[in-house]
């Protein structure tokens, strides 16, 4: 195995790094207290080619592939998680949705105006009373003619408000059916399609989360993505490739947090030496570092298995897991080690540790990814 970056994934994490460095930064405090969704920023970073990651080039994107999409959501998420999680969800969710299923004039439609950044993606499974349980959602899609009419709301929707276009999964068929679900494209403007509430959030509140409101909403048949009733089957692949994104946001907090934490412990002086010289401290930064280490590897073995088409459901759920869990184990030591000044907003290490919370929810809690491993090694 090369675990050496190549130069173009080098110069790609720089790229990054400037970006985030000038365009973001000196913004995150305003945005996360007045839950600013900054779409501006988006356009600007599809002109970077970070919206379309791995979208081919016939369609506009940067074809890329995994290992460098990791590194993208990485380096912005060093500086500011809510921007790393709605550049994850644009780019494996929504348009990675229709990447993997939409018909060639689907692709054609859509792709380039969602890796351009000039449209904003959202996807919608969730809904208020059926998390995990999908199979059990109350949206429903009733065949009229050539149309579907769409009824009922979707809940925890990243750019529900601000997206252009939303995929959407709702029940075509019976409850518990899990070929009872279908997938629609639904453009912003279309009649009975509105947004709802925004939540307010402990953490990443630069990204939007609100409702997806159906209303007789009248969607063509031509919007279906694959075949009528396959929507739940497609979520799940679309997930497996979700579960990296998460783990790298995951792992961009965890350094930003390490590396903020390891600043201040040489800094900080007391008792006449830099706090990293003392054990308690110097130990807490070991075991940081190695558990970043750790992740890193997991999540670019995932990302390897993705990029060759191989089976990877078990080892990105690892590395989902294991990366989120070290987010937040590594983002509480933060704050301890800064000790009084870790809990003020003068240091960024306080809102890392609000954002990496969402790291062990979003996209399947910590215990449903034990539970896809756990399925995996006693079938295997």
């Amino acid at each position: 195995m090369n675990f050496e970056y190549t130069e173009t994934q080098i110069m790609i994490a720089a790229s990054v790094k400037d970006f985030a460095k000038t365009h973001i930064k000196p913004y995150i405090m305003e945005w996360d207290e007045k839950q600013i969704f900054p779409v501006d920023l988006f356009r600007q970073i599809g002109d970077m080619g970070f919206m379309g990651v791995m979208v081919p080039e016939e369609y506009g994107g940067s074809g890329l592939g995994y290992h460098e999409y990791v590194l993208i959501l990485e380096e912005i998420s060093k500086v500011c998680g809510a921007i790393g999680l709605s550049v994850a969800a644009h780019n494996s969710l929504c348009t990675g949705h229709i990447m993997q299923f939409g018909s060639e004039e689907q692709k054609r439609k859509w792709l380039p105006k969602l890796a351009s950044g000039e449209f904003i993606g959202a996807w919608g499974l969730t809904e208020h009373n059926t998390g995990s349980d999908a199979g059990g959602m109350s949206t429903t899609a009733v065949k009229d003619g050539d149309y579907y009419v769409l009824n009922g709301a979707k809940n925890f929707i990243t750019h529900a408000i601000s997206g252009d276009v939303a995929v959407v999964i709702v029940r075509t068929g019976e409850k518990g059916d899990s070929h009872g679900m279908t997938a629609f494209v639904v453009e912003k403007g279309t009649k009975g399609f509105s947004s709802g509430k925004k939540e307010d959030k402990l953490g990443m509140r630069a990204s939007e989360t609100a409702e997806l409101i159906f209303d007789n909403c009248r969607i063509h048949k031509d919007h279906v993505l694959g075949e009528v009733g396959d929507g739940f089957i497609q979520s799940m692949k679309v997930l497996d490739g979700g579960r990296i994104s998460i783990a790298a946001l995951s792992l961009g907090i965890a350094k930003g947090a390490y590396e903020a934490a390891l600043k201040y412990s040489k800094e900080r002086v007391q008792f006449g030496k830099p706090i990293s010289s003392f054990q308690g401290i110097s130990f807490k930064l070991a075991d940081m570092a190695t558990e970043i280490e750790a992740s890193e590897l997991l999540i670019h073995k995932a990302s390897a298995l993705k990029n060759a088409n191989k089976p990877m459901t078990k080892i990105g759920a690892m590395a989902k897991m294991y990366a989120s869990e070290c987010c937040v184990r590594t983002a509480n030591e933060a704050v301890q080690i800064h000790g009084g000044y870790g809990y003020t907003k003068d240091f960024p290490v306080e809102k890392f540790y609000r954002d990496s919370k969402l790291c062990t929810i979003g996209e399947g809690t910590t215990e449903i990814q034990k539970v896809v491993i756990s399925r995996k090694i006693l079938k295997d």
